[in-house]
């Protein structure tokens, strides 16, 4: 049986933040863009969870029911990524695979490239590559090296800005 879509607050990285969540199984965290909240992957929570995943949609730091705190420092990318990498520990998981649509989507990349020992897999949507920056083509190799050193296989490619590796992200939701 599916469970439903329940909401929640949880304090992390100093602030509170809102959530939705669906399902049970592997953590996938999705980011919302601008100016939208959690509500914009609304019809992605069930065929996830029917999938055999656990989804989990937070208000990011300022938008919606979320914390909003006043001072205009405590936005910066650095903050958005922390409190990325505190809600998958807060949700007692190891490791999640996050996906980012506009402003979600460098949040999910950058927390990817700084903590590849927190995120399995990451999918930007909505958003061009950005195959100029020389530190994302280091970051993109480093993050492919690491994932490789964890086991590859053959089952599925993951495309980076620049370049392409196979890398066995789990052919199901318990790989």
């Amino acid at each position: 049986m599916e469970s439903s879509l329940t909401h929640r607050f949880v304090d992390v990285n100093g602030i509170r933040l809102h959530i939705a969540e669906q399902g049970q199984g592997p953590l996938v965290l999705l980011l919302h863009g601008w100016p939208e909240s959690w509500y914009s992957w609304r019809h992605q929570f069930g065929p996830l969870a029917a999938a055999g995943y656990r989804v989990v949609a937070p208000d990011q730091r300022g938008y919606a029911r979320s914390e909003q705190p006043p001072d205009v420092t405590s936005y910066t990318l650095l903050h958005l990524v922390g409190d990325v990498i505190a809600l998958i520990e807060e949700l007692g998981e190891e490791q999640a695979i996050v996906v980012g649509h506009d402003w979600g989507a460098p949040v999910a990349w950058t927390a990817a490239m700084l903590r590849p020992d927190k995120v399995r897999a990451v999918a930007r949507l909505s958003v061009p590559p950005d195959t100029s920056s020389t530190t994302m083509r280091v970051a993109t190799d480093a993050t492919i090296r690491a994932i490789q050193r964890r086991g590859s296989g053959a089952s599925a490619s993951w495309a980076f800005p620049a370049v392409r590796a196979g890398v066995d992200i789990g052919s199901s939701p318990e790989q």
